[in-house]
């Protein structure tokens, strides 16, 4: 991410001229995504609103409103919602939800993920 300061203020360019995939997660409190990694893409998460605690490599960090982590390829990561939450996901590299290796799951999801899951709660990844 660049930070660019401007007479009016500053922008925050996310990406430029790059292959990327954008999606807003809303997590409800209490819900957390799957322990996972991906073997094609990094992301940057972003908290829009809430308070989340993300987890990159093992180690937790609270994430507030404007705060942002970065997950490298290949590094094993999930996001819990201490409330309500919206995080901003720029992901960068091959987006394939078949991508996802999971760890660990709460929702009782295999190992990788289907191309549709109908048994899927609501506003889990």
């Amino acid at each position: 991410m660049r930070s660019v300061k401007k007479p009016w203020g500053r922008f925050e360019e996310f990406a430029k001229n790059e292959r990327v995939t954008v999606k807003l997660l809303y997590i409800e409190k209490g819900c957390r995504l799957s322990y996972q990694y991906h073997r094609q893409r990094r992301e940057f998460w972003r908290v829009v609103k809430g308070r989340v605690v993300a987890t990159v490599d093992g180690v937790n960090t609270v994430l507030r409103e404007g705060e942002s982590v970065e997950v490298p390829v290949r590094g094993k990561h999930r996001v819990a919602a201490l409330v309500d939450s919206v995080l901003l996901e720029v992901a960068r590299g091959r987006f394939d939800e078949g991508d996802i290796v999971r760890l660990e799951d709460d929702y009782g999801r295999g190992m990788r993920t289907r191309s549709s899951n109908p048994s899927r709660p609501r506003g889990h990844g």
